[in-house]
């Protein structure tokens, strides 16, 4: 491993191919195979602010190595050899510890730093190039630390499917397949996993699938879902590799002919017993079932959906979901155990595999004030309205005013307008009517829109044939129309509509389950279509679930509880608020129920101490008419209007992109002599254009507010530092008037004059950039090459003079 070559002078990447590779091979590892180069974790969080996104720059992993593409064992983080061996330690341990791995590596060139957190090593030990531990060594102690035994080798080893792509599972991905792997070669028979909505839980599923497949551990397997959409999405896209071996189960049998089966819950069950057909096979048929979305119907235990899963009790059975329901009533984490693991929205977000979001908190007069009928008022019906205050619960509830909806589709219809009137939407409503209405509303509000399209807006909900054919139509990307999508309940969980850039809440909503559900609709990220991030129009304060903690935490068990607790329960105040506390238990699934029922708990026992028998937990809870009055000629008018960001903590704030931009500066500069030194010291100002970005300082952004005229220098005096701003142009006309370009010759001068002119037109990174000599005017003059050696002799002399002109841009007058 010797070599003459005078490492200090070589860049991190040479100090790799020459020195790490060789030193990693000739320890036995395989580079085809074991080793991988520039190992891309995350995306890049994005930051947005006003209606600019940009995303954070992110930074690879040097090397990881894997002991076969399914496990990655450490991590290898290298820098150049001016630095300290050990350098790249806890970037490394950075990356070690978002793959689940215990080894990491620091290294410049001369050695290793080695963390080892596998007992009974020392924490850290130096050791030679020529030390490097082999993949057997490193195996037999990872298998050590993991607790595996010889039996779970096989099906722990087994690779994920591979379709030759470069597709492989993202590293929570490949956490979340290997912990369930662990769990069930264990012997562990219920296991959760709770991953946020956006994150591929149906390709997770399909990978845990195959592999306990391939593996041999599970011959027999049932992918359960609630929704026919839901059963044909994993059999035509994730789950196609299974090919001829797969059959999605009709409403009739069971085909022993098959191994891997996709079931809806629906198709399986009945109130009748000749109905259950998953009763014509043996309790025993299936080795594995996968629960989908498993926070419904299955979490209750008086479900006909749970019936399945106590059928076949000796199958292991994997729960998938993104929120986790925990009441006082119900408990997932109950049936399936804690989670083995779990990816958050906020993690999602942080890494950038998720979209943040921005909140426009909208307040209505009647909203806030209620509103109450006059003495022996009727309604549009004829009917006399009770006489009491009605408030935002109430609205499109038990009190439709028809201004309050015409000012909410008002307010709808100026924010597409002013942002992106083609912009995918979906507007929650109460009930069935009130997403009539507000269809309605919409369209009068868009005759241009729809004018040039009917279907522009379209309600969406379970009762209407012809608007549920369109929901495909909705979440293709390549489908303009529909655009606006009003419902109530079809679309908060299962439809994947990737570019939704706008999620708009006019429905009262408690339950944190179902508000996890509804956000979810506009996380997923799609880069193909400009779809970075999404924004939510509020009219019904339920944003203000986002600080509850209960929001992107991991749930804790609850007790079980009795079923006549159910009265004072939070779970009945979300069933009565429109929550979701038995939207699982429909026949239809999650389908749209008008509200003009309202569900009450069963009657509790009498308070005498005789023989009475309360209710069992398997009663259905009464269904009582509610009456709904409408009105109009009320005048409703918009009180406030603000607008949140998600912040770095995950937190929502209110504040404008100058406080932003000041909270980053502070972050990185000490003062403003801090900030000019650095700046003028720079060789190249792109540079800390390019740094302050990476911190969310977003230029197009600042733009918007301040005005395009002055640089990103200037834009950061004036708006942190409270320095007068100072224009470009006005900046070039000072170096003019000081003669500047007097002391070169007439061909510099012609070219550094036009660079000044760039810098007046275009800003600093225009002129620093060499393609700008390949342009008019400059390409009058001649060829880049030649114009650098007539006007300045060699490239380094032109890149002086630049770094000179900058000097007398930024030079105080």
């Amino acid at each position: 491993m010797t070599s003459s070559i005078n490492k200090s002078q070589l860049t991190e990447a040479d100090i790799i191919s020459k020195f790490i590779l060789p030193s990693i091979e000739s320890a036995g590892w395989d580079r085809m195979n074991q080793i991988r180069q520039e190992v891309k974790l995350r995306d890049g969080k994005v930051v947005v602010r006003g209606q600019i996104a940009a995303r954070k720059k992110v930074k690879s992993a040097d090397i990881v190595l894997y002991h076969k593409p399914s496990m990655p064992l450490a991590v290898v983080e290298a820098k150049a050899n001016k630095h300290e061996v050990g350098k790249g330690m806890q970037q490394g341990l950075d990356y070690a510890s978002l793959l689940d791995v215990p080894f990491v590596f620091a290294t410049n060139g001369d050695g290793y730093v080695f963390h080892d957190k596998t007992p009974p090593s020392q924490v850290e030990t130096e050791i030679r190039l020529e030390d490097f531990p082999s993949p057997q060594a490193l195996w037999q102690k990872y298998c050590r630390w993991k607790g595996y035994s010889d039996a779970q080798l096989p099906v722990i080893s087994q690779d994920y499917y591979d379709d030759g792509s470069g597709k492989s599972p993202r590293y929570y991905q490949l956490n979340a397949i290997n912990k369930t792997i662990e769990a069930v070669s264990a012997g562990q028979n219920r296991v959760l996993l709770v991953m946020a909505t956006g994150t591929g839980k149906t390709y997770t599923a399909f990978q845990i699938i195959w592999r306990l497949w391939k593996s041999g551990a599970k011959k027999r397997i049932l992918f359960l879902a609630d929704r026919n959409i839901l059963v044909d999405q994993t059999k035509n896209n994730d789950f196609q590799p299974f090919g001829t071996a797969m059959t999605k189960i009709g409403n009739r049998t069971i085909d022993p002919a098959f191994e891997i089966h996709l079931g809806l819950y629906q198709a399986m069950t009945g109130q009748e017993e000749d109905k259950k057909i998953f009763k014509n096979v043996s309790p025993d048929f299936f080795d594995l079932i996968v629960v989908d979305e498993c926070h419904r119907g299955s979490a209750s235990e008086d479900s006909a959906w749970r019936e399945i899963l106590e059928y076949f009790d000796s199958a292991t059975q994997v729960g998938l979901t993104a929120t986790p329901k925990e009441t006082d009533i119900v408990s997932n984490i109950e049936y399936f155990k804690e989670p083995v693991y779990t990816y958050t929205l906020k993690q999602g977000i942080e890494d950038g595999f998720l979209a943040p979001y921005k909140v426009v908190r909208v307040d209505l007069d009647v909203d806030l004030q209620g509103w109450r009928p006059t003495k022996d008022q009727k309604d549009k019906n004829g009917e006399v309205i009770t006489d009491r205050i009605y408030n935002q619960k109430d609205f499109d509830r038990t009190m439709v005013i028809d201004e309050r909806t015409e000012l909410v589709a008002k307010t709808i219809t100026n924010y597409l307008q002013r942002t992106d009137p083609m912009a995918k939407t979906i507007v929650f409503c109460n009930d069935i009517d009130h997403a009539e209405r507000m269809r309605r509303a919409l369209v009068n509000l868009n005759p241009e829109q729809v004018k040039k399209n009917d279907k522009y807006v379209m309600k969406i909900t379970g009762d209407d044939e012809i608007g549920k054919a369109q929901l495909d139509n909705f979440i293709n990307p390549k489908k303009a129309y529909p655009v606006i999508a009003t419902t109530s309940e079809l679309m908060t969980t299962g439809v994947d509509a990737k570019t939704c850039k706008l999620i708009v809440l006019d429905s009262t909503i408690k339950s944190m389950t179902k508000f996890k559900q509804v956000i979810g609709r506009g996380t997923r990220i799609d880069d193909r279509f400009d779809k970075l991030w999404f924004s939510i129009l509020d009219f019904k304060k339920a944003t203000e679930l986002f600080a509850d903690e209960r929001f992107d935490g991991v749930p804790e068990q609850v007790k079980e509880t009795k079923p006549e607790d159910f009265e004072n329960s939070d779970e009945m105040d979300e069933i009565v608020d429109g929550g979701d506390g038995n939207e699982g238990d429909s026949p239809f699934g999650d389908d749209d129920i008008d509200s003009t029922t309202i569900v009450t708990p069963p009657p509790p026992p009498p308070p005498s101490g005789g023989d009475t028998v309360p209710p069992s937990g398997g009663d259905e809870p009464i269904q009582k008419e509610v009456k709904k009055f409408h009105v109009s000629g009320v005048t409703v008018t918009k009180v406030a209007e603000r607008v949140q960001y998600y912040d770095s903590d995950g937190k929502l704030v209110t504040e404008s992109f100058k406080d932003y931009t000041r909270k980053a500066m502070a972050k990185q500069f000490t003062s403003m002599d801090d900030f000019t030194r650095k700046w003028n010291d720079a060789d190249r100002k792109q540079a800390i254009i390019d740094e302050l970005a990476e911190q969310g300082i977003i230029w197009e952004a600042l733009e918007q507010e301040i005005g395009k005229e002055m640089d990103p220098f200037d834009m950061i005096c004036h708006v942190v530092y409270d320095q007068p701003p100072l224009t470009r142009k006005e900046r070039a006309e000072n170096v003019k008037k000081r003669n500047y370009f007097t002391k070169y010759g007439d061909v510099a001068q012609a070219v550094l004059s036009n660079l000044l002119e760039k810098y007046a037109d275009e800003g600093v990174s225009e002129i620093e950039n060499l393609t700008v000599l390949k342009v008019a005017p400059f390409n009058e003059l001649g060829r880049p090459l030649e114009i650098i050696k007539k006007g300045f002799g060699d490239k380094n002399a032109y890149l002086k003079a630049v770094n000179e002109l900058e000097a007398a841009i930024y030079q105080v007058a």
